[in-house]
């Protein structure tokens, strides 16, 4: 016994056994579940639910039936793989906005385009749609072979006719093993357009092709943006389409601005959008928006997307379009069964299978026709030869003992055939006027002109193509419609720079973190000594920390006190009044507890492949690194310079590498440098002594050595003077550096800030209470270094100067 056992054990590599049974899996599900046939563009699930419910009599022109009647339908003999498969396959084919051109009519809750789900099919109700009749038409005429179901208690078509081209026309979905299929839907008349074009012309391009099919057309409309990816996909089978919503933009009553979004690309989720928006509106990644709707209903679809009044909406619905599901892309895998295999096609390959398809169920439609008639020629012929000898046949009937030999009698006193003898013996006795013979003759006659013309079907090739033509054609004036995605020409991903104007302005931020950009045209010129103007609405405890100009169009990085480094476009800033406090700068950069901005520097694009970023820390250190290594700044920033404890970075300054630099100290000490004297570092570095400072004193500034410029001065109190920079000796890093001014305790307190400034320029100064100033720089009186300067500012009893700049016009830029 146990001899008998060992020999039917079979020894094989586990490899060997692996491979063989993953392919048998993998082609199963090929094959049997994921991807469509090129013929009829279905898979066996959706293919099995549409021919359940046309045997069942669950057609368009009869009552809606319960959905549970058809699940169980196709379950119990045809799709053993669960009702929620089965239910799910049958929504999607109800749904308007998943097919073009739905093949199920559905009655009652089956979905909805904001991802709701169907109602159980105990509760929906549905029926084959008009169209799908197409997809059935003729099957009882042998057009299509049937094969066993899953227990051989049933035949199931292995394909359906398919009077149009599904596949393309609803396009298809799947994921196989190893393999996927992604094929966009079309428009009905385009499609059979183009197949009445290929049998007129065999030979056809597919560029031809794609004049007549134009592209894909999707169910929600929406745009596609170039054609260069609809030529890829329809030249190799594959290729990549960019989708974006129809919206527009409508100026209100009050003369705000509203986007309204009326189609979507494919695909996306309603509900999930409007969510994705309000999301990014709460993040202040997208600044602008002040009421979001739904006002969708039966009418169609509609998103309305208020913006705030000083909003450039161009900008915001770019934004969109770069953020949100607005635009996506689309990628077309032309992936069907050509014969059971998987095969990768060309826009006329799927044309030219489908037509191969109509060929077989014209020709086969045409011989069962053929050999029905011949059968009805057949018995009337019969029927017309007894006519001819009936009182002959009625003797030999009346004659025979049983029906059995009245039917021999027949066949063998008149040559009748035992269908014919069979028809006489049932004809009823009505049928032996004169004028039930005349119609029989009519009826004759008839067949014998549709026996000859289903011959001259099958023996011509042109006479079968010119039937699909015609057939192609009724259906296209039956159901197409117009086409309702819209082909626009690709302008590229649209830079939001080019929707905005590139001016200066200028950005503020206060010491409690507070940031705007305000137009630069907002400040007017000032004389010297004036009261200067509300610039930046601040809290009591909160002033204006750090002023600086630049243009819409620089990038901005933002270095702190902690020398960390964030970067993001100057337009991010959301823009302001001038009496406006501003955003809280953590909207904008995720800084750490306790970090402060210390430094931003705008950055041209010729400034990303050369130069350095020069660092200056409150303890004298100073550091260069390669601008270069702050290209990819992440959104959480990066290491700029490694600082000691208890060390802040005080300055930062874009330099080329042969840069004169100059740092300034709270005691009133400047020391000039050659950039050279540092040689460059990583951002992970601390950096070489820059200057010698004595006790309690600290560097308060840093700017760069100009040709021709002054260095501006300015004390917590207001004073401030210029002195020519060719009157500051150059010295070696380190040293203690030359006075720059005499400072006065009670008239002067301590240096704030320091500015390289030529004339032409004006400058910016601003007080811990938010109030600005503008003046000319020639108005600050030229003066030699060990001088004590004059009053600039005038100031509250309790303000002091917070921050200096200056304002550099586009001519000098």
């Amino acid at each position: 016994m146990a001899g008998d056992f060992a020999q039917r054990i079979l020894t094989k590599e586990i490899k060997h056994e692996m491979e063989t049974s993953y392919l048998t899996y993998s082609m199963s599900v090929i094959v049997g579940r994921a991807l469509p046939d090129v013929r009829d563009g279905l898979k066996p699930v959706q293919r099995r639910i549409l021919y359940a419910m046309y045997e069942s009599g669950n057609t368009a022109d009869k009552p809606f039936r319960k959905s549970a009647k058809t699940v169980g339908d196709v379950l119990s003999k045809y799709h053993p793989h669960g009702d929620a498969a089965v239910y799910d396959t049958m929504v999607r084919m109800a749904q308007d906005f998943v097919l073009r051109y739905p093949l199920v009519e559905g009655q009652g809750n089956f979905g909805s385009i904001d991802g709701d789900p169907p109602a159980a099919m105990r509760y929906t109700e549905a029926r084959l749609s008009r169209l799908a009749h197409e997809m059935l038409a003729d099957i009882e005429k042998n057009t299509v072979d049937f094969e066993d179901n899953y227990d051989n208690s049933e035949k199931e078509p292995t394909v359906l006719p398919s009077r149009f081209p599904n596949l393309l026309v609803n396009g298809s979905t799947g994921i196989a093993v190893g393999m996927a299929t992604n094929i966009p839907p079309h428009n009905l008349g385009e499609v059979i357009d183009g197949i009445i074009r290929l049998i007129d012309q065999p030979d056809i391009s597919i560029e031809e092709l794609n004049r007549i099919i134009k592209g894909p057309d999707f169910p929600t409309g929406a745009l596609i943006l170039g054609h260069e990816g609809i030529r890829r996909a329809y030249q190799t089978g594959k290729g990549s389409i960019t989708l974006r919503a129809r919206t527009q933009i409508e100026t209100l009553q009050n003369g705000r601005n509203r986007i309204v979004v009326t189609e979507l690309p494919y695909g996306v989720n309603k509900a999930k959008l409007i969510e994705r928006i309000a999301e990014l509106h709460r993040d202040r990644k997208i600044d602008g928006i002040t009421d979001l709707r739904d006002e969708s209903d039966r009418s169609g679809l509609r998103i309305a997307i208020e913006l705030r009044r000083d909003a450039n909406p161009h900008v915001i619905l770019n934004q969109l379009f770069k953020y949100t599901a607005l635009q996506q892309n689309f990628g077309i895998i032309m992936l069907a069964l050509v014969e059971n295999r998987p095969r990768l096609l060309n826009l006329k390959q799927m044309l030219h299978y489908y037509l191969q398809h109509q060929l077989e169920v014209i020709v086969r439609r045409t011989q069962f026709d053929l050999q029905k008639a011949l059968d009805r020629a057949h018995i009337l012929e019969g029927l017309l030869k007894a006519l001819d000898i009936i009182d002959e046949v009625i003797n030999t009937i009346r004659s025979s003992p049983t029906t059995d030999e009245a039917r021999s009698r027949l066949m063998s006193n008149f040559g009748f055939t035992e269908v014919q003898a069979q028809h006489i013996l049932d004809m009823q006795l009505r049928r032996l006027t004169a004028l039930e013979r005349e119609k029989l003759q009519e009826e004759y006659d008839e067949l014998q002109d549709r026996i000859a013309y289903y011959r001259a079907v099958l023996a011509s090739e042109k006479m079968q193509y010119d039937i699909i033509k015609q057939e192609l054609g009724e259906i296209k004036k039956k159901y197409g419609d117009p086409r309702r995605t819209r082909i626009t020409p690709d302008d590229g991903d649209i830079d939001i720079e080019d929707l905005i104007a590139d001016e200066d302005v200028v950005v503020t931020i206060s010491h409690s973190g507070y940031i705007k950009r305000v137009p630069l045209s907002t400040y007017r010129q000032q004389r010297r000594g004036g009261r200067g103007v509300q610039g930046a609405g601040t809290k009591e405890e909160d002033f204006i920390e750090h002023i600086f100009t630049t243009t819409t169009h620089h990038d901005m990085m933002f270095f702190t006190d902690q020398g960390r480094v964030y970067r993001i476009r100057c337009h991010e800033i959301p823009e302001a009044s001038r009496q406006a406090r501003g955003t809280a700068i953590v909207n904008l950069i995720p800084l750490l507890p306790g970090e402060k901005v210390n430094t931003v520097i705008p950055v041209k694009e010729g400034d990303q492949e050369e130069g350095y970023i020069f660092f200056a820390t409150r303890s004298g250190w100073v550091k260069k690194t390669a601008v270069t290594e702050f290209q990819n700044v992440r959104s959480t920033g990066i290491i700029a310079i490694k600082l000691e404890e208890g060390d802040t970075l005080v300055g930062a300054r874009l330099t080329r590498g042969n840069d004169e630099i100059i740092l300034v100290s709270s005691a009133g000490y400047a020391l000039r440098f050659h950039e050279d004297d540092v040689r460059p570092m990583g951002r992970d570095t601390r950096g070489v002594k820059g200057i010698t400072l004595g006790p309690d004193e600290y560097v308060v500034g840093m700017d760069g050595v100009v040709p021709g410029a002054d260095l501006l001065v300015v004390s917590e109190t207001g004073v401030g003077k210029r002195t020519p920079l060719t009157e500051y000796p150059t010295y070696k890093r380190g040293a203690r550096g030359v006075i720059t001014i005499q400072l006065l305790p009670e008239r002067h307190g301590r240096l704030v800030g320091v500015k390289a400034v030529t004339e032409g320029n004006d400058l910016m100064l601003v007080s811990e209470q938010g109030v600005l100033i503008r003046i000319p720089v020639e108005e600050v009186r030229r003066s030699g270094r060990n001088t004590q300067g004059v009053q600039l500012m005038n100031l509250d009893a309790n303000d002091r100067v917070s921050a200096v700049a200056q304002v550099v016009t586009r001519d000098e830029e």
